[in-house]
C-alpha cells in the first residue's frame, strides 16, 4: 500500500514501523509535525481497536507506542528520552537545529554513557534559513560529539532510513542523530508502507542498575571515549556498504569528472542528471562517520569532483582529507573555493545551471558572483529570475493579535508617563512577538535566543545604572517560552536583585509553530486534560509578589497598570492575558465611519494592524477603512483614534 505523505509524516510512520515506544520534543519548524503525526496515528489506532475491529484500524499499528509528549524544552525532552532508552525502550526526540543548542549538554554526555535500548535524535536543519535564527549544519555536531548521523534525501528515504537509525543505535548502544532538512520535512511523496519490524511490540527489558553503569564519572568517560573511537571506525566501514551510500557509475563517454552530494541535494542532482544523455560518476553520502572505503573507490581515476551539499562543506572536507592521506591527485571543488554557494538553500534551478557549467565546460568551474545586499550568489539568483516576481509582504503580527495590544499599552504608558522623557530599552525573545520590532511598534531592541530576553535586560540595566542613567529595562517573553527557559532567568533576576520589568505575553498557546499546547494551557499533546500551571502562581512561588495580571484589550486599565510599576524598583512582572486569535476569534468586526474619519492616519501609524488600510479618497480627503475579512473585532484601534471614528468590535 502506498500513501501520500509529508516528510515529517513519513518519519513518524517509519518510527512506528521501527517500534518506537516513547517520543518527546519541543515544537520547532520544520520538525513539529513528527510528534503531531504520532499522536494522530495513535488516536486513530486506538479508535480502531476500541471499535472491535480485531486490531484493524484506520492508522498504522501503534501497539508499541507508550507515551508522546511536548516537553518544556529540548534539554528536558532529551533527558526524558534518555531515561526511556536506559530502561531498554526505543525512544525518539524531535527538535529543530536551534533546539539542539539547548539539548547539547545532555547529548554530549549521553554518548559517553550510551543507552540500553535505542535513541534517535531527529534534528531538522533549516537552510535558508526559512524560519530560524541561524543556518546550522547538524552534521558538524555529529562529528564534534562523535555521534552517527543519518541524512535523508527525500520523504521516501526518510521513511525507511529512520528504521536504520534505530537499528544502528540499538546495535552500538549509542544515540544517533537523524538530520532531515526543511525540503525533506515539508515536501510530499508517495511512500510504500512497510510491515512493522519483527520484534515490534516487544516489551522493554526495564532499567537495570548494573553497578553504576549509568553514572558518568571521569574514569568511565575515559574508557567510553576509547570505545567510541573504535566504534566510529567500525561505523565508517559499515557505512561504506550501507545501501543509501552508493556510487552510480558513469554512462556514455568516459568522464574524469565526478559529483559528490548529500542530503536533499542528492535528489536534486539525480533529477537533473536523469535528463542528460550521459552522466558522470556520482557519489551519494547519506550517513556519517564518513565512508572512506566507498569514497576511495569513487575517487579512483577521477581528476575533478564537484561537491553539492547543504549547508557546510562536510563532504567536501572529508574528500579533501582523503585525497591528502591517500595522495590522490583529484581536485575537490565546492564551497571552499567558491564554486558552490556558501549559504542558503540549494535550489533545483540554480543547481541545474551549476552542474551544466561543471559538466559541459572544458575549463574550471567559474566562481559564482556575489549579488545583492544579502550576499546571495548567482546560483540562488537564477531561481529567482526564472520565476515570476512575488509580492513583497513584510512579516507582521496578525490583525487582532494580543501582542500588539500589549506592546501598545506599554508604549502609550511610557509616552504619557513623566512627559515621555524616560529612556526605555526593550529586550525581546523568540516567538510571534519578535515581530514587535517592526515599525510602527518598534518594541524589540534585542533578541538573542529563547529565554535570553530576561537575562539580557539584567545585563543592560547593570551597565546603564553604572553610567548614572535612569533606564527602564523591559523584558518581553511569551508563555511557552516562559516555561521553556524563562523561569531560570527570573530566578537569576530575583536572586541578584535586578531592576527590570518582565512582561509575559500569555496568549494560551505556542503560536509561532502552529498552536501547540504547553504547561499553561491545561491540556497535553493529544488534547487530553493536563494540570494547568499558573504563571502568576509560579512567579509568586519564586518570591515575586509584585505581579499584575492585565487584559491588553482593556486598554485604559492595561495602560494604567503599566504606569503603576514604572516608578518601582526591583523585579516587577506584568502578565498580559488574552488568547491568540487563532484560538479565539469571537466578536464582530470593527468599521470606520467615513464621516468622522479625518484621514490623520494615527490608527495606521500607531498600530500597524494589517486590517486597516487607506480607502479611496472622498471629497478630496483621504480616509481609512477596516477590512471585515481580516478584522477580529478586538477594538484596539478605537484607542488609537482621537475622533471616535471607529465603530463596532468587542465591547
Amino acid at each position: 500500500m502506498k500513501k501520500l505523505l509529508m516528510g515529517n509524516e513519513a518519519i513518524a510512520l517509519g518510527a512506528l514501523c521501527a517500534g518506537v515506544e516513547l517520543a518527546t520534543g519541543y515544537p520547532g519548524t520544520p520538525s513539529t509535525e513528527i510528534l503531531e503525526t504520532l499522536v494522530t496515528c495513535r488516536a486513530a489506532w486506538k479508535a480502531g481497536t476500541a471499535s472491535g475491529n480485531d486490531g484493524e484500524s484506520p492508522g498504522p499499528d501503534c501497539s508499541s507506542l507508550i507515551h508522546v509528549e511536548w516537553s518544556v524544552n529540548e534539554k528536558s525532552a532529551l533527558e526524558v528520552a534518555a531515561g526511556a532508552a536506559w530502561a531498554g525502550g526505543r525512544a525518539l526526540i524531535t527538535m529543530k537545529q536551534v533546539g539542539l543548542n539547548v539539548a547539547s549538554d545532555p547529548l554530549m554526555s549521553l554518548n559517553y554513557l550510551g543507552v540500553q535500548g535505542a535513541l534517535v535524535v531527529v534534528v531538522a536543519d533549516d537552510p535558508g534559513p526559512i524560519s530560524s535564527q541561524t543556518e546550522q549544519d547538524t552534521r558538524h555536531f555529529g562529528i564534534y560529539a562523535k555521534i552517527a548521523v543519518f541524512d535523508p534525501a527525500s520523504p521516501e528515504e526518510a521513511y525507511t532510513m529512520i528504521g536504520d537509525a534505530f537499528a544502528c543505535s540499538e546495535k552500538y548502544h549509542r544515540p544517533v542523530i537523524f538530520r532531515p532538512t526543511t525540503r525533506v520535512c515539508h515536501s510530499y511523496a508517495s511512500v510504500e508502507m512497510l510491515p512493522p519490524c519483527p520484534d515490534h511490540g516487544r516489551a522493554p527489558a526495564g532499567f537495570e542498575k548494573q553497578g553504576g553503569r549509568w553514572v558518568i564519572f571521569p574514569g568511565l568517560s575515559y574508557r567510553s571515549h576509547l570505545k567510541i573511537e573504535d566504534e566510529l571506525r567500525d561505523m565508517a566501514e559499515e557505512f561504506s556498504s550501507y545501501r543509501a551510500n552508493r556510487i552510480t557509475a558513469e554512462s556514455g563517454p568516459e568522464s574524469r569528472r565526478g559529483i559528490a552530494c548529500g542530503g536533499v541535494s542528492r535528489a536534486y542532482v539525480k533529477e537533473i542528471l536523469a535528463g542528460r544523455p550521459s552522466c558522470p560518476r556520482l557519489l551519494e553520502i547519506a550517513s556519517f562517520p564518513f565512508p572512506d572505503r566507498l569514497a576511495r573507490q569513487f575517487l579512483t581515476g577521477l581528476d575533478e569532483v564537484l561537491v553539492v551539499e547543504e549547508l557546510d562543506p562536510v563532504i567536501e572536507d572529508a574528500l579533501t582529507r582523503l585525497c591528502g592521506t591517500e595522495r590522490l591527485a583529484v581536485r575537490i571543488r565546492g564551497k571552499r573555493g567558491g564554486d558552490t554557494p556558501r549559504a542558503g538553500e540549494t535550489t533545483l534551478a540554480g543547481l541545474e545551471q551549476l552542474l551544466g557549467t561543471f559538466l559541459d565546460a572544458a575549463g574550471p568551474v567559474p566562481a559564482p558572483r556575489a549579488a545583492g545586499k544579502k550576499g546571495r550568489t548567482a546560483v540562488v539568483e537564477t531561481a529567482v529570475e526564472t520565476a515570476p516576481p512575488l509580492p513583497v509582504r513584510a512579516p507582521v503580527l496578525c490583525a487582532g493579535c494580543p501582542h500588539r495590544a500589549s506592546f501598545f499599552a506599554v508604549k502609550e504608558a511610557l509616552r504619557f508617563f513623566e512627559d515621555g522623557t524616560r529612556k526605555a530599552v526593550y529586550s525581546g525573545d523568540i516567538g510571534c512577538y519578535t515581530l514587535g520590532n517592526a515599525p510602527p511598534l518598534d518594541m524589540v531592541d534585542t533578541c538573542l535566543c529563547m529565554g535570553a530576553g530576561i537575562t539580557a535586560a539584567q545585563g543592560i540595566n547593570r551597565i546603564e545604572t553604572s553610567l548614572g542613567k535612569d533606564t527602564l529595562n523591559f523584558a518581553f517573553i511569551g508563555d511557552s517560552t516562559f516555561f521553556h527557559t524563562g523561569i531560570p532567568g527570573i530566578v537569576n533576576a530575583i536572586y541578584n536583585n535586578a531592576n527590570i520589568i518582565v512582561v509575559i505575553l500569555d496568549n494560551r498557546t505556542t503560536a509561532m509553530t502552529g498552536n501547540q499546547p504547553h504547561p499553561g494551557t491545561g491540556f497535553s499533546i493529544d488534547a487530553s486534560p493536563a494540570k494547568q500551571i499558573s504563571i502568576p502562581a509560579v512567579l509568586e512561588a519564586l518570591g515575586l509578589g509584585d505581579t499584575l495580571c492585565l487584559n491588553p484589550f482593556d486598554f485604559p486599565v492595561a495602560r494604567e497598570g503599566v504606569c503603576s510599576v514604572l516608578n518601582k524598583t526591583g523585579v516587577r512582572a506584568l502578565v498580559f492575558q488574552a488568547p491568540c486569535i487563532m484560538v479565539s476569534k469571537s466578536g464582530p468586526p470593527c468599521s470606520i465611519d467615513g464621516k468622522l474619519c479625518t484621514g490623520c492616519g494615527n490608527c495606521v501609524r500607531k498600530l500597524g494592524c494589517p486590517a486597516i488600510s487607506a480607502a479611496p479618497a472622498r471629497g478630496g480627503r483621504s480616509i481609512y477603512r477596516i477590512d471585515p475579512a481580516l478584522c477580529t473585532g478586538c477594538g484596539l484601534c478605537r484607542y488609537a483614534c482621537a475622533f471616535d471614528a471607529v465603530m463596532g468590535g468587542k465591547p
